[in-house]
């Protein structure tokens, strides 16, 4: 398995050097996918990038102005595409706190929205069997909310409706979400992937790995949430509702199963157990495990 490192070309303040580190043709990874409930959600491809730099827009002395944070500027990220098969902003919710939770379950990253470790940008496009439109998508960039994401799509297929309905074809552009106006704003036409003149890395070597790395790498990978959910249902008799919520988070889940080994001596049931958790669960970050079973009983 093989894979390399790109740079990719273009001007922005954001990114001073001319080019960013990226990948463009040999990812990471490609071809998977992520369940919602029933539905699956293809994955394109994940890869890793450096970061760029923060543009902040202010009003300093009535003039307007932009600046530049560098704090973050080339530390590496990976980033997530996934194939269009979302039709609601509801679905991209429900997936990005899905990735979330695999992401905290995988120990890479806490995917803290508030301090930048997590970033949403929803690519939206709108199809029109009244009216003929040429191929065409919207990014949003850096949203830092499921909230916003979710307000920033309902709000972009309204405006490209309103668009296509004139007979028009919506620009191809990036925009940013102003919560404040509760809308999208334009920040750059957005360009084609021939407009970045991406090359080969020179000073990063390319990576491969052998069927045995892979597989070493597969082993390291903990019990996912979902499989984690299913177990909790059938060997702790568990029902729905309670192993979603102590299923949520690792460590949350993690805590009852340590409750349960003192519970197991004690006779107290693992319903109780999750009741009692479920219950308490803002008051637990302080109570060792012995001291809820000596609580419930």
């Amino acid at each position: 398995l093989f894979s390399k490192f790109d740079r990719k070309n273009y001007f922005y303040p954001d990114l001073p050097k001319g080019f960013q580190i990226s990948q463009y043709d040999q990812p990471f990874a490609i071809k998977g996918s992520l369940k919602i409930g029933s539905k699956k959600i293809g994955i394109t491809r994940v890869h890793m990038e450096e970061d760029t730099a923060k543009l902040i827009h202010k009003t300093i002395n009535g003039e307007n102005v932009s600046l530049i944070d560098f704090n973050r500027s080339g530390v590496p990220l990976v980033e997530i595409v996934t194939e269009p098969d979302f039709e609601n902003a509801k679905e991209v919710k429900l997936y990005l706190q899905k990735l979330q939770q695999i992401v905290r379950y995988l120990g890479i990253s806490n995917a803290d929205m508030e301090k930048g470790q997590m970033r949403l940008e929803p690519n939206i496009s709108v199809q029109s069997s009244k009216f003929k439109v040429q191929s065409y998508k919207v990014e949003v960039k850096n949203i830092n909310s499921f909230s916003f994401v979710e307000k920033a799509i309902n709000f972009e297929l309204k405006r490209q409706e309103e668009i296509i309905n004139q007979g028009q074809t919506p620009v191809q552009e990036t925009r940013g979400w102003d919560d404040k106006k509760q809308q999208t704003v334009l920040q750059r036409v957005k360009e084609t992937a021939s407009d970045y003149r991406y090359f080969p890395e020179p000073d990063i070597p390319p990576v491969r790995w052998n069927k045995n790395q892979i597989s070493n790498i597969k082993n390291q990978i903990p019990e996912m949430p979902d499989n984690k959910f299913v177990r909790f249902k059938k060997q702790y008799k568990l029902t729905d509702y309670q192993s979603e919520i102590l299923t949520r988070e690792k460590e949350l889940a993690d805590y009852f199963e340590d409750c349960l080994k003192v519970g197991e001596k004690h006779k107290v049931s693992p319903k109780q157990i999750a009741n009692f958790i479920i219950n308490k669960k803002n008051d637990l970050a302080n109570i060792l495990p012995a001291k809820v079973i000596e609580e419930i009983l």
